[in-house]
């Protein structure tokens, strides 16, 4: 009886061991999109399931992260859905999509001095912060356009590129009047007198946030270790809705013991000056609704959309960017 209670042991020991000799690379978002990752990091279960991380970076943008996906050395990613798309359809790296990691949290903050309603925006006095074009957030811009019937050209006049840690240093110093922001930077941008005004709850209802994806490669050779990687999601994802004040505060612990290693370094630079505490993060979280549930129509409308706006060369069908397999049990 003792062998056989045993058994069980022995095998999972196995698994972990065969697992450890893979070298994995992986990137993630300093944003609280990522949180299931900084919370299984921190919980060690990454490492219990024996995955071995010869790479752990975090960069700013989605689209900084999409970058470091064309290179050999990452092979997972947390990352904001649409430069996921962008970085699968133009750099033609062969990422799958394998479970979510939330939907919404993005949003729109203004000085309500000078900001009123959605149409002073085209007001040509006014100064608009958004990341560069094709990143989620921007996507969301033009989406706020669509919507509200405003004049593209006068908007995209008022836009000055930066990225979100730019632009919340900017609402500090007076430098912008409003910013299309990621969470947790948009809730931190509160700090400075802003207001929310529409999130994206607001202008793309069941929005996917953003997603964990997987090399081809990775797939095809270790489908074991995508398997863990998609448990130790899920299981993240669950402790994360059943303990949200003590995931709050292990993400901003987290994000404050990375924000000096971000990249690229320029970015870490203004990171570092801005405080993240457990209560903006606790309120930023309450804004993104944490799941790994995926809609494959919303990921097919967001391709759609992405296309009609010229970022990606043309539409592809969704079932060439997912593979649901692991996230179902399969």
């Amino acid at each position: 009886m003792l062998v056989i209670g045993m058994v069980p042991f022995t095998v999972k020991a196995k698994e972990a061991k065969q697992t450890k000799d893979i070298k994995i690379g992986m990137a993630v978002e300093f944003m609280d999109h990522a949180a299931c990752a900084y919370v299984a990091k921190n919980k060690g279960w990454f490492e219990q399931q024996g995955l071995n991380f010869t790479a752990y970076e975090s960069y700013v943008t989605g689209m900084a992260l999409a970058a470091a996906l064309a290179r050999g050395d990452i092979q997972v990613a947390y990352i904001c859905l649409v430069p996921a798309i962008n970085v699968y359809a133009n750099a033609k790296v062969p990422i799958k999509i394998v479970a979510g990691t939330h939907k919404y949290g993005y949003g729109l903050v203004v000085n309500y001095k000078r900001i009123k309603k959605i149409r002073d925006l085209e007001n040509p006095t006014i100064r608009l912060g958004c990341v560069r074009e094709g990143g989620a957030v921007d996507v969301l811009l033009h989406r706020a356009i669509d919507r509200h019937h405003l004049d593209e050209g006068k908007v995209l006049n008022n836009v000055r590129r930066m990225n979100p840690p730019q632009q919340v240093l900017a609402i500090k110093t007076g430098q912008l009047d409003a910013a299309f922001l990621p969470e947790q930077w948009a809730t931190m941008a509160e700090g400075s007198g802003f207001k929310m005004f529409l999130t994206s709850q607001d202008l793309w209802p069941r929005m996917q946030g953003s997603v964990l994806v997987i090399k081809q490669g990775l797939i095809e050779g270790h489908p074991e270790v995508v398997r863990k990687l998609v448990k130790v999601t899920k299981m993240a994802t669950d402790w994360i809705n059943q303990h949200p004040d003590e995931a709050a505060e292990i993400v901003a612990r987290q994000l404050s013991i990375t924000g000096r290693q971000i990249l690229p370094a320029k970015a870490a630079r203004i990171a570092v000056k801005l405080k993240i505490t457990p209560l903006i993060i606790s309120r930023s979280m309450n804004r993104l609704v944490y799941t790994t549930d995926l809609d494959p129509g919303i990921i097919q409308d967001t391709i759609n959309y992405i296309s009609e706006l010229g970022y990606i060369k043309r539409v592809f069908k969704v079932e060439d960017i997912l593979d649901l397999r692991y996230l179902h049990g399969k």
